[in-house]
């Protein structure tokens, strides 16, 4: 059985999550305690040296970074397909997979991880604006793309969109206003039984 190293309170293994749940595959979930450093302990660094959450173990093979994980469950899991099946369509799930964390989970991890877990003396207001500043620019460019489609990549949900849905589920934590497709769009990845299923505690 599938081994998932995580915290309910990681985007990145959140994302991994909403995979498993919509593609129906049982897994053990081990939950590490980040409080208490155990991620940055012996045993996990043996995992993941870089002490970060999740990691993926398949019987003796061990894999980390939550894009790679997804690509991986697709390729051994292809059904059901959270990929289109034409070649162009898997390009552009890649394309948005991609930018997703070069131009928007980066930037909104400027503002979530200080908003949700350190006190506000420790926040730095100029940061976020600049934080937000890339992020409004981001979702524009993604607003046209989108126009009115209910999904990134042609007509399915996919790993495109799973990528997304963790991150969208702090727009209103960022002070981020989405333009209106965009909106539309996080409002039905939020509302998916995946996305309820492992949305975080209050």
């Amino acid at each position: 059985m599938l081994t998932l190293y995580m915290h309910p309170n990681s985007t990145y293994s959140r994302r991994v999550r909403i995979a498993l749940l919509e593609k129906n595959l049982p897994c053990r979930l081990v939950t590490v305690d980040m409080a208490a450093r155990k991620h940055r302990g012996p045993e996990y660094l043996a995992l993941n040296p870089y002490g970060r959450v999740p990691t993926l173990v398949d019987g003796d093979f061990t894999l980390y970074e939550s894009t790679a994980i997804l690509n991986y469950l697709e390729a051994k899991y292809p059904q059901p397909a959270l990929v289109p099946s034409d070649l162009r369509g898997r390009a552009l799930v890649d394309l948005h997979m991609k930018l997703c964390d070069l131009q928007f989970t980066r930037q909104c991890g400027t503002i979530i991880f200080p908003k949700r877990f350190l006190p506000k003396e420790r926040w730095d207001e100029k940061l976020f604006e600049q934080a937000r500043g890339e992020i409004d620019k981001h979702l524009a460019i993604l607003n046209r793309q989108l126009g009115d489609r209910e999904f990134l990549v042609g007509d399915s949900y996919s790993l495109a969109d799973v990528c997304y849905t963790p991150f969208v589920a702090f727009f209103e934590l960022m002070a981020v206003t989405p333009p209106a497709a965009v909106a539309q769009w996080s409002a039905r990845l939020l509302a998916r039984k995946s996305a309820v299923e492992t949305a975080p505690a209050a």
